[in-house]
């Protein structure tokens, strides 16, 4: 028999739970959107999310808020399992004030990190919301406030997710901007420090909110975002996929999974897959792909600098960070986008004791003035730092080309590579054998009676005594070159030995990348 107490409890609670109300709900989803409850509820395992701070209401008196009720002061946090395994999340509630931040509305989020933090595992924080609440001044300021040094102090310690599903401006862009992977959806999924209305009205120009600040601006275009997803259904699926890549914290490592597949499968078509024209492309994923377990490949940051491929694969069912150039595209040059974009995917791979697995076809870094105005020196200096930085297991296949300071950049032994193989073509070199032939043999080529012939001569015996994977290996700097067929077994075995590496670091506060 129930209590008047509990039935009017019970009753509270569920009018709590309907937010913003049936006509707010019914906008939210004729937008195509998820509530925030119904998020949650497709993230998590079934009936394992638990909310906390329900009853939570702001306290601002001022314009009329004190005649507005704001069920959980629009936001809902909690925690649960997600793959069976614990997170903490919170999700902005649009339909309550249009999920606009206050000063509880932050306390409840702040609350939910520090939880997290507390008992080591992911946070994931859902945005879909207007903004700080005018009304509330300078407390939604200080709210936002606590949730980015939150962040900071969550960062690389237990892994943090945010998911733009919603607007997601002005200020509210810096915590996801902290975190380590920002999940878009297209075509909701919004974010802009500055909106088009105020571009407009200083610069004049003329812009759309998608065009601005949409999933695939971000995830092409200025690389703010990791990964664009078509709904909100695929992108909640796709965060439950990465955990399963990600330790729970920083003390761990990312669960390994019984392997399905041969550990000693060889593959014929790798032997083929590089053309015999050093200038014709191929398709780096074909590789991944091949020496993955099952072939699985979970990329990070797809369409941005795609002359540089990153990611995760399983090998033996343990995870491992795959940083890939990608011949097809610029061949595969190191430009400032690219480097960029591989410095904080090994920096976060190392935060999370995830190793490394580089795969190299690399001529070299993109000339040009934009590229050193741009401070491509800076930009390549980052990947320098983050393999030198990293001490997880880390492995270097060269496929074919490593020239010049791209191939230490790649990873050389230089920087701390455990184990580097190399393919019986490849060409290790300060540079192709054209240039450099050009350089070295610079007089006798001019003074030959037949200047053509002798440049080719020249070349020949430059790529003859130069270019090959052997003097590398002569001097320690490659540990095998190996048949392409065989790489998958070869890599395992690396990674399988590498299990119980140490690492002893000079100590100090911190280092200071190039940033």
């Amino acid at each position: 028999m129930t209590t008047v107490k509990q039935q009017e409890m019970l009753d509270r609670k569920a009018q709590l739970r309907l937010g913003g109300g049936e006509k707010a709900i019914d906008r939210q989803h004729s937008q195509g959107k998820y509530t925030a409850r119904e998020r949650l509820e497709r993230l998590f395992d079934p009936d394992t999310f638990v909310e906390t701070g329900l009853f939570v209401k702001h306290r601002c008196v001022n314009f009329g808020m004190e005649k507005k009720e704001a069920a959980g002061d629009g936001v809902v946090t909690g925690y649960g399992l997600i793959n069976g395994r614990m997170a903490y999340a919170s999700a902005q509630d649009f339909t309550v004030i249009g999920g606009s931040l206050g000063e509880m509305h932050a306390q409840k989020i702040a609350a939910a990190q520090e939880a997290a933090m507390k008992v080591g595992c992911p946070m994931i924080s859902i945005n879909d919301s207007g903004g700080a609440r005018i009304q509330e001044g300078v407390d939604a300021l200080a709210g936002y406030g606590r949730i980015f040094y939150n962040n900071t102090m969550a960062s690389g310690v237990i892994p943090q997710i945010s998911v733009i599903m919603g607007p997601c401006a002005g200020g509210a862009v810096y915590s996801p901007a902290i975190t380590d992977f920002i999940f878009m959806v297209q075509g909701t999924g919004e974010m802009f420090i500055t909106g088009p209305q105020v571009i407009k009205a200083v610069t004049g120009e003329e812009v759309t909110a998608e065009a601005l600040g949409g999933a695939m601006a971000h995830n092409r275009i200025s690389g703010c975002a990791h990964f664009a997803c078509a709904d909100e259904d695929s992108c909640l699926q796709e965060i439950r996929a990465l955990l399963t890549f990600l330790p729970q914290n920083n003390n761990e490592t990312a669960p390994q999974y019984a392997c399905t597949d041969d550990l000693n499968r060889e593959d014929e078509m790798l032997d083929t897959i590089v053309p015999e024209n050093p200038n014709k492309a191929y398709d780096m994923y074909d590789i991944i792909h091949s020496i993955a377990d099952n072939g699985e490949f979970f990329e990070y940051q797809r369409y941005f600098a795609p002359n540089i491929i990153t990611g995760y694969i399983r090998l033996n069912g343990r995870s491992i960070g795959v940083i890939a150039s990608q011949p097809k595209a610029m061949a595969g040059v190191l430009d400032i986008n690219s480097s960029d974009k591989a410095s904080r995917f090994i920096r976060t791979c190392d935060a999370f004791n995830i190793p490394l697995l580089t795969l190299e076809d690399v001529p070299g870094f993109l000339p040009g003035t934009a590229q050193e105005h741009g401070g491509i020196i800076r930009h390549g200096a980052k990947m320098l730092f983050a393999y030198s930085e990293a001490s997880v297991p880390k492995v270097t296949l060269i496929t074919r080309k490593a020239y010049g300071g791209a191939y230490i950049g790649m990873c050389s032994k230089h920087l701390g590579a455990d184990f580097v193989y190399a393919w019986p073509d490849t060409e290790i070199a300060v540079m192709g054998a054209e240039g450099a032939a050009n350089i070295i043999f610079s007089r006798a080529i001019k003074n030959a009676e037949d200047p053509a012939a002798e440049r080719k001569a020249r070349i020949k015996e430059y790529q003859d005594t130069m270019m090959n994977p052997y003097i590398a290996a002569s001097r320690g700097y490659v540990d095998d070159v190996i048949m392409p067929h065989e790489s998958r077994k070869y890599l395992i075995s690396a990674f399988e030995s590498l299990q119980g590496k140490r690492v002893s670091k000079p100590l100090k506060k911190h280092g200071n990348i190039p940033l």
